[in-house]
């Protein structure tokens, strides 16, 4: 008769979860996932946005200097890395001075559509009444009117100056990160730390910008980031369309539509500053759902790490 083996009660049983398993795991996954997106999105974002920056400092030629002899001159031909155009100025420099123009009409455009945004969603979400009706019809109909026309109207009517370009922009955005805050508002002010400082005799404002918009403040970000592909999109269709900052600015729209014509002919100008335009959009797309996918997978471990039952329960 064989014998029952059975463990003594100071033997450690391991665990049947391996390190395999860890690996394989949905959690472990997304956050390998999440932090490649966001190491491609920043390498990406980085090989556009640094060159821009520093194009002043750069050992590159004038970007409006001329060279008739030397036009349309392919690239990595004569020292000229991306080549020339039309009228022989070199491309590079021409694409990185013209990223400065419209990487400042993007941030400046998702800033201050971040401010409006998240003022207007946060006031209407939190105060409700007439507040929230009143943001939620101009939302609406914002959203109802096509966004490419309501911007060549706006430039059409107070001219396609820097200023103008970036406050249009910025109008046009700011929908999107009014809703999201105004969404992430209503579930905050239901929460117990609201109702503490109420009972603390807390003013509403007061409750409003010292509590509530903190904690909402890192996700509206996400969407704001988000915003800077489409405001530099949007600037770029622009300046194609000839409604965009006008000369001596070097927009990568303008760039584009200067060289429609010879596409057929010599094919990099048009296709080198669109790489360009492409690449920063990937990039910071990547970046964006790189932190929205962190986020995610840390209020899951959070939420998965307080529901856990306790040791020997």
């Amino acid at each position: 008769m064989s014998a029952t083996l059975t463990p003594s009660a100071g033997s450690t049983r391991s665990s049947a979860v391996t390190a395999r398993h860890l690996a394989r795991a949905t959690a472990t996954r997304q956050q390998r996932s999440a932090r490649f997106k966001l190491w491609a999105g920043a390498v990406c974002t980085a090989l556009v946005a640094l060159p821009v920056a520093l194009a002043s400092l750069l050992p590159l030629p004038d970007p409006d200097a001329q060279n008739l002899a030397g036009r349309r001159v392919p690239p990595l031909t004569d020292g000229h890395l991306f080549g020339t155009d039309q009228l022989g100025r070199d491309l590079l420099s021409r694409v990185l001075h013209g990223g400065q123009v419209s990487l400042t009409v993007g941030i400046l455009a998702v800033v201050v559509s971040g401010l409006i945004g998240i003022a207007a969603g946060s006031a209407a979400g939190y105060f409700g009444g007439w507040i929230d009706t009143v943001v939620s019809r101009l939302l609406e109909a914002q959203l109802a009117l096509p966004l490419l026309m309501m911007l060549l109207l706006v430039v059409a009517l107070f001219g396609p100056s820097v200023t103008v370009i970036t406050c249009v922009i910025a109008i046009a955005q700011w929908p999107e990160v009014a809703r999201l805050t105004r969404s992430l508002v209503l579930v905050e002010r239901e929460k117990p730390y609201v109702a503490a400082a109420r009972l603390l005799g807390m003013r509403s404002w007061s409750v409003l910008g010292r509590h509530i918009i903190p904690n909402v403040l890192r996700p509206a970000s996400l969407v704001v980031l988000l915003l800077l592909a489409q405001a530099v999109l949007l600037e770029s269709a622009l300046s194609f369309l000839g409604a965009g900052p006008q000369r001596p600015f070097a927009t990568w729209g303008r760039i584009i539509s200067d060289g429609q014509d010879y596409i057929t002919t010599s094919w990099w100008l048009v296709t080198l500053p669109g790489l360009v335009i492409a690449l920063l959009v990937v990039g910071v797309n990547l970046m964006g759902d790189g932190l929205r996918d962190r986020i995610r997978t840390s209020k899951t471990t959070k939420t998965t790490e307080t529901t856990k039952p306790a040791k020997g329960a």
